[in-house]
């Protein structure tokens, strides 16, 4: 919580993290429909038609024929966007995101994924766990891209890339309130857009904490934006637009650390820890003389006596030359060594840790 405002979007456990506004209306639902809407409770299973519905056109709905327009919109779209919206589990906390391609490339906010290059779990909505890692970001707008690193397909969504969203457009929001429920399933909020700024969407979604990185559609299921911070206020939320997305894009894919905070922090270079001693051998190569108690070397498997030939494909021959490697490097990386054990060639992948 800073200034009013929750943006870590992460749970220890399940559950609600604030108190309800008791002049919102929440409803727990069986067979995974759960609703917070607004104005009123609409079900049904209808199909939409392809227009731009009126009603987003109208101050307050003014009749029946009104509110069946959002509900036959909304019941319509639902299923696939619920399909497409997964749990991302960073084992201290979740937070959610939502599928944008057959190939598994998940949308999600900055302050979920933490980083560029880490390992996440993301979990569909049946329940079926996959292993994923973060790319790029945007740190001073909240954006961010995960991979889901297992084969497809999967469900996705479509993004809007058009701009179409207006102020007082009817949106809803889904996420995984508290963490994952697999009888519970996504939580499912119905508003309207109350602000749009350049980076910024509002509406008056009901949110909190686990939402953060999950999606916001229009009511023909467009994706229109990725839940940012959570405001004090249950009403009061803030939503990283399609736009920044789309002009970032290509840096994210590429897994580039995009901006200065406040929603991520630049890894600091030589701050990454290993974790042994070693000693230059004639024949070329580092001997690992120690190996540290509980340190990433340890962990990654690493035994005194073996020969350290290469790290990141860099032949190595004086100690000098992998602690130059490691200033350049930072908690986090990844790091891959080529061993020279009992006269056998192995590899062996780690991430440095933290000094």
């Amino acid at each position: 919580m800073e200034g009013g405002v929750d943006w870590c979007g992460f749970v220890r456990r399940r559950g609600l993290q604030r108190e309800q506004d008791p002049a919102r209306v929440t409803l727990l639902i069986p067979m995974k429909l759960t609703f917070a809407l607004p104005m009123v409770l609409l079900f049904g299973w209808i199909s939409t038609a392809s227009a731009r519905p009126y009603v987003n056109d109208k101050k307050a709905p003014e009749d029946r024929k009104d509110l069946e327009v959002i509900q036959k919109s909304l019941t319509s779209v639902l299923p696939k966007a619920r399909a497409a919206t997964v749990c991302i589990d960073l084992g201290e906390g979740s937070g959610s995101g939502v599928i944008v391609s057959e190939d598994g490339l998940v949308l999600t906010a900055a302050h979920v994924s933490t980083g560029v290059g880490k390992e996440l779990t993301v979990i569909m909505e049946d329940g079926k766990k996959l292993k994923a890692e973060s790319l790029g970001l945007v740190a001073d707008t909240d954006a961010a891209m995960v991979k889901i690193l297992e084969k497809g397909p999967f469900p996705f969504v479509e993004i809007d890339r058009a701009e179409s969203t207006k102020l007082g457009d009817w949106v809803f929001s889904l996420g995984h309130s508290g963490g994952f429920d697999k009888e519970r399933g996504s939580v499912v909020r119905l508003g309207r857009l109350v602000r749009i700024a350049n980076a910024t969407f509002q509406s008056d979604c009901t949110l909190i904490g686990g939402d953060s990185g999950g999606p916001l559609f229009d009511l023909e299921g467009r994706l229109i934006g990725i839940h940012s911070r959570v405001g004090a206020q249950l009403q009061v939320n803030m939503h990283v637009p399609m736009k920044v997305y789309v002009e970032n894009w290509d840096g994210m894919m590429k897994s580039e650390f995009i901006g200065e905070g406040p929603f991520a922090q630049k890894p600091v270079k030589g701050n990454g820890f290993l974790g042994l001693a070693t000693e230059a051998r004639d024949e070329g190569g580092l001997k690992v003389t120690k190996v540290g108690r509980e340190s990433p070397a340890e962990e990654a498997g690493i035994k005194e006596g073996d020969v350290i030939l290469k790290m990141n494909d860099v032949d190595l021959k004086t100690r000098e030359q992998m602690q130059d490697l490691l200033k350049e490097m930072a908690a986090g990386d990844k790091l891959a060594l080529e061993l020279l054990r009992d006269g056998k060639k192995e590899t062996i992948n780690l991430k440095l840790g933290e000094r």
